[in-house]
């Protein structure tokens, strides 16, 4: 590997971030799983948590762009949506759903400085109301359109990007967002990888 490379790979590491992290439900495109995860990659979101029954987990993310994003986020796979759940709230992590009900607040009045998981949900269906349940919030993208919904991999970058703009704000990207002994595992991982 060239000094460049390891420089770069030094460079994006430290800006990853733990305390953000972003659930899909039953997402059955797996071109939507792709854009969300090079998404998550340009924010420095490392961890995605992805439910869907074994039979139904994507093998092939459709095109190159895509799996190039995988080798740069760590995807976590569910069978069951409470298992996923249970896991982040021992974690301590904070569950908001996207869904549009009166307890919905505006995206923008969402506080990213705490420690979120976003969770999107199927193409259709939306968030599953076992998950809503769960949750301790709700927020919607604020649109003025007929549709007043956006392909999920769009809301989640919109959604991820608000985040990034409110956590660069508050200097989350100033030191490193994860712990030492985890960066440098993935370092190690993405020396391989690359």
């Amino acid at each position: 590997m060239t000094p460049e490379r390891s420089e770069k790979l030094a460079r994006v590491m430290a800006k990853r971030q733990e305390n953000i992290t972003v659930v899909l439900e039953h997402v059955e495109d797996p071109r939507n799983i792709a854009a969300i995860m090079r998404s998550c990659d340009a924010v420095g979101i490392q961890d995605i948590h992805l439910i869907h029954p074994p039979q139904a987990r994507p093998r092939n993310w459709g095109f190159l762009s895509a799996r190039s994003a995988e080798k740069w986020v760590t995807l976590h796979h569910y069978n069951e949506a409470e298992t996923c759940i249970a896991e982040l709230l021992q974690q301590q992590f904070i569950l908001l759903t996207t869904h549009l009900g009166a307890d919905s607040v505006p995206l923008h009045e969402v506080d990213f400085t705490r420690k979120v998981a976003l969770v999107f949900g199927n193409e259709r269906n939306g968030v599953s109301e076992q998950i809503r349940n769960r949750a301790q919030g709700n927020f919607n993208v604020p649109q003025v359109g007929m549709i007043q919904s956006l392909n999920i991999s769009v809301a989640c970058a919109v959604s991820i990007y608000e985040a990034y703009r409110q956590k660069m704000l508050a200097g989350h990207y100033n030191t490193p967002g994860m712990h030492a002994a985890r960066r440098e595992t993935l370092l190690q991982q993405w020396s391989i990888k690359q």
